[in-house]
């Protein structure tokens, strides 16, 4: 690292601040009319009432673990496509005047720009999130102060519990929540409600921009998924096949991963949601991959398993064929108006059907100890109700398994899917599922 010089701070000030927030992203901006959309979508379904939601903040690298210092909020990026660290979006829907959004961004600093790259300006902030009203960051808490003065039902992010802290509007750090900048107010002044009950029915339908994401993320896992069953072989280690997994990920544009790769080896195999990567595998293993690539913000969720030696036994086919036949089932039943939970009915019955004295005398699906799905987009297990229908533009995975730790034997197969008008698509069909299919991939020369 090097000191800084003032020609190269104000070269820095001259450099377009739109390369600091989207551009060169593999993913690119999200269209800002996409963006308007959503925010109308949110102010329509709310009355008389204010918004607040706040950015993330760059995480400290002297005590953050992880391969990057910031990731924005989903709330803040769905609404906003913006990087910018240290800002506010206040969105104001009135029941008798025109509704108003504005966005306080902070000033930028050449001296600290020279260490982190060129900020957002309040000129690109308008033009890539489509909102005209761009404020300094440090006019927020007044600004909102005054809005909630005369009493407005106003939605923040509330904490899951008494224990979660979070930044407040005065800016301190650890001991004030978002909305702890009510106190100078009266109680009564302000109903409080959730945020997240407004933006996440609104975020299980995807729109056209998010479903290129979800399917070029899907992509991406299938294609390393791919990779791993042509590379792997027995006596490598869990952490080099998650490797290979996750070089794939960053070669294809993929920024991040979605959530800490799973790859278990023998009895690994059985634990859900084992992420240590640390075993040597032995010839007959068998490996599950629960994987998945975050492009533009959102996520795969793909697994897959494969027999380490490149065939599976005549036992391990035949549960492994149990479970594909399960996972096909469901995803054939899948169409608007269902749940989650009716798909998880539908698994259940079909594997009690089908068990036959594979697992002993219980059906196995005694050992297919998790739910059938779950929603998925910018995390990996989304926002939203289980108990909510389908509608199309809902996505979800499907990941049947059996998991049996006295034989070291876990088979889990998962998909990323789609609900259509007419069923469903599935968005990772790129990763080959059938036994066969994964053999002749496991085939090629292995030495």
């Amino acid at each position: 690292m090097h000191s800084g010089s003032a020609a190269f701070s104000a070269l820095l000030v001259l450099i377009s601040a739109s390369a600091y927030a989207q551009e060169g992203s593999p993913a690119g901006p999200v269209p800002p009319a996409l963006l308007a959309q959503r925010r109308a979508a949110l102010l329509q379904q709310l009355g008389d009432a204010v918004v607040v939601l706040r950015s993330a903040r760059v995480q400290d690298l002297e005590s953050f673990p992880q391969a990057t210092d910031f990731r924005q909020d989903d709330d803040f990026f769905y609404l906003t496509g913006l990087e910018t660290a240290d800002s506010w979006l206040v969105l104001e829907a009135h029941a008798r005047a025109p509704d108003k959004v504005t966005l306080y961004v902070p000033d930028r600093d050449a001296q600290e720009e020279q260490w982190t790259g060129s900020r957002l300006d309040a000129r690109a902030a308008a033009e890539l999130s489509g909102i005209a009203d761009v404020e300094r960051s440090e006019a927020a808490p007044a600004a909102i102060r005054k809005l909630l003065a005369a009493g407005r039902v106003l939605y923040v992010k509330l904490p899951a519990s008494a224990q979660e802290h979070c930044s407040g509007l005065d800016g301190t750090r650890g001991e004030q929540c978002t909305w702890q900048f009510l106190r100078p107010l009266e109680p009564a002044a302000v109903e409080l409600r959730d945020t997240r009950l407004a933006i996440a029915p609104l975020r299980l339908i995807k729109d056209v921009d998010e479903l290129g994401r979800l399917r070029r993320a899907a992509d991406i896992t299938a294609a390393a998924l791919r990779s791993a069953f042509q590379t792997s072989k027995p006596g490598m280690w869990e952490y080099e096949i998650e490797a290979g997994i996750e070089r794939v990920f960053r070669a294809s544009g993929a920024e991040r991963v979605g959530f800490p790769s799973i790859v278990g080896s023998g009895p690994n195999s059985t634990v859900l949601h084992y992420d240590k990567s640390r075993r040597q595998t032995r010839a007959g293993d068998l490996v599950v991959m629960d994987v998945g690539a975050e492009f533009g913000y959102y996520t795969a969720d793909v697994t897959r398993t494969m027999p380490i030696s490149g065939t599976f036994t005549a036992r391990q086919r035949a549960l492994y064929d149990l479970v594909l036949a399960t996972q096909q089932t469901v995803i054939d039943s899948i169409r608007p108006g269902l749940t989650i939970g009716r798909l998880d009915d539908i698994a259940r019955s079909y594997m009690r059907r089908h068990s036959g004295s594979l697992c002993g005398a219980q059906s196995c699906d005694s050992y297919f100890g998790h739910s059938i799905g779950h929603w998925l987009g910018m995390d990996v297990h989304d926002v939203g109700a289980r108990t909510t229908p389908f509608a199309p533009g809902m996505v979800l995975t499907v990941e049947p398994g059996v998991y049996l730790p006295e034989e070291a034997l876990g088979i889990r197969i998962e998909d990323d899917v789609l609900v259509t008008r007419a069923g469903a698509e599935v968005l990772s069909a790129g990763a080959p599922r059938r036994a066969e299919d994964i053999e002749k991939l496991m085939s090629v020369d292995r030495n």
